[in-house]
């Protein structure tokens, strides 16, 4: 299978319009985030970017089940269905990793998160099923929703075994956030970052716009898991930021502007060496050589995230670059 290029957005007020312009580029799906704290309505933006396009698919990257019933969530792939029709729409589902501790919470569990999809693919074929104690389906008529089953590719976003194991049970393919998973007719991977103009300072304030986000949720995800010696940078003392704030309100300051722009807190510490070691900042032929050893690593599907004030132009440099 060839390797396919697609993007992934952080929902904003203009991911409607990005997805149009993707589409244009040559992308492949523009996945949308759904980290609600943070980020613009995904199924909104989706659906507004169904009116704006006609090739591209359009896809969650990725749902956070706890954030939504089962029944809210399949009204929604319903209601994009009937816009964008079935052969444009996908659907990737993960532990609610980002969703979830933006809101100072912990990931949903595998066993939560294996029941919902189940729950979500048995409501869409329109089926009764019970979920929390009550029978629960949907009841649309023909003019509130498609003729049912409505049959949509799910996709699992996971990378420990537990996650990979409801993968292989429900999903369609899966989706790796820093590395593929190999063997899979469908293996989606994200690649975040920024890429640098010939002879571009690696420090200059476009870049640290561009890809300073995607170094910052490295960084977040350390301080929340205790990992920040693990980090390809040195974090000691960016890591040692946050330690002074309370505990009751660390998640809303540690997270604030995930993967969409850099807080007051971590603007100090983003230099160009960072941007370089955590591989947020790379030249053309370097995101060339990336997205070659992903797909050796087993990717069908490189997912490019931009970040920064200048999407479109994000989106260009990189189709240009790879595709050279």
């Amino acid at each position: 299978m060839a390797l396919t290029l697609s993007c992934g957005l952080a929902t904003s007020l203009n991911s409607h319009e990005h997805a149009r312009i993707a589409e244009e580029l040559g992308y492949n799906t523009a996945w949308m985030f759904d980290t609600a704290p943070v980020c613009a309505d995904v199924w909104m933006q989706l659906g507004r970017a169904a009116d704006r396009t006609e090739r591209i698919t359009l896809a969650t990257g990725v749902l956070a089940p706890a954030l939504r019933h089962p029944i809210t969530t399949a009204n929604a792939i319903s209601t994009l269905v009937s816009i964008a029709g079935r052969e444009r729409v996908a659907i990737g589902v993960g532990s609610g990793f980002s969703g979830a501790i933006v809101t100072g919470q912990r990931p949903s569990k595998w066993t939560y998160v294996a029941a919902y999809i189940k729950t979500v693919r048995a409501l869409l074929r329109g089926e009764t099923v019970e979920w929390e104690g009550s029978n629960v389906k949907l009841l649309h008529g023909p003019l509130t929703g498609p003729i049912r089953p409505i049959e949509v590719p799910f996709l699992v976003a996971a990378d420990g075994p537990k996650g990979m194991a409801v993968a292989h049970e429900l999903a369609d393919g899966a989706i790796g956030a820093f590395a593929p998973h190999d063997g899979w007719d469908w293996s989606m991977v994200m690649a975040q970052g920024t890429v640098l103009d010939e002879g571009e300072d690696p420090g200059s304030q476009r870049v640290l716009d561009a890809g300073g986000p995607g170094a910052a949720i490295m960084l977040h995800y350390a301080v929340e898991f205790n990992g920040a010696s693990q980090l390809p940078f040195d974090a000691a003392d960016w890591a040692q930021a946050y330690s002074d704030v309370p505990t009751d309100i660390r998640h809303l300051v540690l997270h604030e502007g995930h993967g969409v722009f850099v807080s007051a807190i971590d603007r100090p510490y983003l230099t160009g060496d960072v941007l370089v070691k955590s591989g947020m900042a790379l030249s053309a032929a370097e995101w060339r050589d990336k997205v070659a050893a992903l797909e050796a690593g087993g990717a069908t599907e490189v997912t490019y995230t931009p970040a920064g004030p200048d999407i479109p132009h994000e989106l260009e440099a990189f189709m240009k670059a790879v595709t050279a």
